[in-house]
């Protein structure tokens, strides 16, 4: 390489178009920058030198020994060979057995007499302990110890690869890069990085982290690398959400205080309880929010039945009041009609204003689904554009071109990460000037995770359970090993029905041999469900609610009411079954997991799970929330064919041991990883976070969000800050960009 490659340079143009391709194909890597921030998932060691004496079994050893005996065996009748050498260092023997191609290599220089370091993993064949392909070094007369010893030591990256393209060429192709890099005192290398936050923080230099990253001498230069990168990915993710803050607090919005003896105060009036101090706090924190001249941008996120739908049903009360608009968007039809009928319930006549018999101070509450017949859809869409309805409830309808708004002045996004970035700033531009955001989700959020995803938006957390609320207990249910415990469950179900309850049996699949969700291309393009390696092994296909609910019906609970609920029945028998289990009309309810969330029915007390080990932590948490609604205790069975000390058996002891949201999502997290914390679920781009990791991190994820509120604060432009300037733009490719700018 002649000159030094611009960080931005195809690799194409450095390394040939075959490696390049290769790269850009199948490990996401396009430029020059790409590669060298392309860093090694962990460290090979050849380990501590080892006495032949002493080789542990199964572990990587590193020995020094001399050469006793080397010979070529031939087998398979002559025509495949193998070589046998043997080591000894005077403490013990050892083999090194040698296959196929490499032979002929080893022959030529492991000979008899000569010394050399060998490094691999201990094996045993026929009681003679052995490393089978080794790697080695031979040593010269002049090697003393301190080449031993350098050798024995050095850490070999392993980067992620792929077939295609192994580590060692991807360590050869980093190498090029540093070398010509270094070569021109790293040209071009932009340090995000202010001099005086890195001196301040007693971080190294980036070439210098750079070169400890790739070719670390020791464990401390990993580590001063690691501290250094993991500052450059929080720092300026952080800058670029703290001035997302600052330009939101420039935009104009209208105030939207709620008038003192209005439709809020009516609806306080009627409240047959009285609202948790958590639902109060929150509650100021958001009505403080709405009374200034910039848009609010709150995420509220609490546990399962933390009261979290009165708490935004208040908040679009008081817009109301103010003379404005409100909608609320949710990800399914079910939970769309769920949220209307409750809303409508609990505001009573207020929900019925100007219809006879609505109260004075009422308001409209209108439902706009895509599956609503025509004149209802047309006589809601009047109702908006006049605005005769101060209240929507809807699903992605709401969002589109036809859809017109009197003054729109809030919007309130439930389970915001079911929507796509577009699909919420398009509800957004349709406000006068840009209308509130408040964004709710059940799933709890850990700290760092809201500060690295939702670092746009202010947090409140509800994490009270309303007064009333039952405790729910959860066991794990092991079907396979022990199948009377699953008699017993369907029993435990007729029990809760005979005190006068109702119960849910969640399935993993619908039964009729297609995916549950996806329509027309959608569904040609759905990925298929991801299997886990137990159900691979055992080639066990998912429960299926179809027939569950069969076996159900004609078995254990033949004298039960069963029906079914699931994403692609008729919006109208969806409906129809949820109006019927609400009344108490249904006992059981098989469903899959279209019941997740905002699904209410206090009388529902006892739920089993079945195929527990298919969902993830979090998942299951907000199943179980759909029971001990009511004033009765709650039951969820986590039913699994799972065998004991397996990692998905594990998982769901987690979670039966612990009601506590915030600790099952940490432990959710920490088993997924945060790979698409900033991944395609949040922006459509791949994840930048190499380094930094967000369940562990969290001290430098805070400071980092201090460091970047202070300098963008004093400099919101950045003119000060050209370089954090460069790598911000780098940082926030055009999706992202777009996610950031719309969140």
């Amino acid at each position: 390489m002649d000159s030094v490659p611009a960080l931005d340079e195809p690799l194409k143009k450095v390394l040939g178009g075959n490696t390049a391709k290769v790269m850009a194909d199948h490990l996401d890597l396009h430029t020059v920058g790409d590669l060298l921030h392309h860093y090694p998932r962990r460290y090979a060691e050849r380990g501590e030198l080892t006495r032949l004496s002493d080789l542990p079994l199964d572990e990587h050893v590193t020995v020094v020994a001399q050469v006793a005996d080397a010979r070529v065996h031939k087998f398979d009748r002559g025509t495949k060979q193998r070589l046998e050498v043997t080591l000894t260092d005077g403490s013990g023997r050892l083999q090194l057995v040698f296959f196929g191609r490499g032979v002929y290599t080893a022959q030529k220089e492991l000979l008899p007499g000569r010394r050399g370091m060998f490094a691999g993993k201990v094996g045993v064949f026929r009681n003679v302990r052995q490393l089978a392909h080794p790697a080695y070094e031979m040593l010269g007369k002049d090697d003393g110890a301190a080449a031993v010893e350098a050798w024995a030591n050095q850490l070999r990256p392993l980067y992620p690869a792929c077939a295609q393209l192994e580590s060692w060429k991807i360590e050869k192709a980093v190498g090029t890069l540093l070398d010509s890099l270094e070569a021109t005192g790293w040209d071009g290398l932009v340090d995000a990085l202010p001099e005086s936050l890195r001196l301040g923080r007693g971080l190294a230099e980036l070439p210098e982290a750079l070169l400890k990253i790739h070719r670390p001498r020791t464990k401390t230069d990993i580590a001063v690398a690691r501290d250094r990168l993991k500052w450059d990915e929080a720092f300026v993710l952080q800058v670029a959400l703290a001035r997302r803050r600052h330009a939101d607090a420039q935009l104009p919005a209208v105030p939207r205080a709620p008038a003192e003896g209005g439709l809020l105060d009516a609806f306080d009036a009627r409240l047959p309880f009285t609202l948790t101090e958590g639902q109060q706090s929150v509650s100021r924190e958001i009505f403080a929010d709405l009374a200034t001249d910039h848009p609010m941008h709150r995420l509220l996120q609490g546990e399962v039945g933390s009261g979290k739908t009165m708490v935004a049903l208040r908040a679009m009360l008081g817009v109301v009041d103010s003379g404005g608009q409100a909608a609320m968007l949710a990800p399914t039809e079910v939970l769309a009609q769920q949220h209307h009928r409750s809303i409508t319930e609990m505001m009573g006549d207020l929900a019925e204003g100007g219809m006879l018999g609505g109260s004075e101070q009422g308001t409209k509450v209108v439902l706009l689904t895509g599956s609503m017949g025509a004149a209802a859809r047309r006589q809601a869409l009047l109702d908006l554009v006049t605005g005769e309805a101060g209240i929507v409830v809807g699903t992605h309808a709401l969002i589109e071109d036809k859809v017109q708004f009197h003054d729109l002045g809030l919007v309130v996004v439930d389970e915001q990460h079911r929507f796509g970035v577009e699909q919420r700033d398009a509800l957004r531009s349709k406000g006068k000037q840009p209308p509130h955001l408040l964004v709710m989700t059940a799933t709890p959020i850990p700290r760092t995770v809201a500060m690295t995803v939702f670092g746009d938006l202010e947090t409140s957390v509800l994490d009270q359970l309303p007064a009333g609320r039952s405790p729910i207990a959860s066991h794990v249910v092991p079907a396979k090993d022990k199948p009377h415990f699953l008699a017993r469950a369907w029993e435990r179900v007729r029990e809760e029905v005979a005190a006068g309850h109702q119960a849910y049996v969640v399935c993993p699949r619908i039964g009729d041999d297609e995916e549950d969700e996806p329509k027309g291309a959608a569904r040609k393009s759905a990925k298929p469900p991801v299997k886990s390696p137990e159900d691979e092994a055992e080639k066990r296909p998912p429960l299926a609610v179809l027939d569950v609910a069969e076996q159900l019906a004609k078995g254990p609970l033949r004298e039960l009411r069963v029906e079914v609920l699931y994403g692609r029945m008729q919006p109208e028998a969806k409906d129809e079954v949820m109006r019927r289990f609400a009344a108490g009309e249904v006992d059981v309810l098989v469903a899959t997991t279209v019941i997740e969330v905002g699904v209410n029915v206090p009388n529902a007390t006892a739920m089993v799970i079945m195929d527990a080990d298919r969902f993830g932590v979090s998942q299951l948490h907000q199943l179980r929330g759909r029971v001990g609604r009511g004033s009765a205790a709650g039951l969820c069975l986590l039913v699994s064919e799972m065998p004991e000390g397996s990692p998905a058996r594990a998982r769901l002891g987690a979670v039966a041991a612990t009601l506590d949201g915030f600790e099952l999502s940490r432990i959710d997290l920490e088993q997924r990883r945060e790979g698409d914390v900033l991944g395609q679920a949040q922006s459509g781009a791949r994840s930048s976070l190499r380094v930094l990791a967000v369940i562990d991190d969290e001290e430098v994820i805070a400071a980092a969000r201090e460091e970047a509120a202070a300098i963008v604060a004093a400099d919101p432009e950045l003119a000060g800050y050209p370089e954090l300037r460069t790598a911000l733009d780098a940082f926030l490719d055009e999706e992202r960009e777009e996610y950031l700018d719309k969140g």
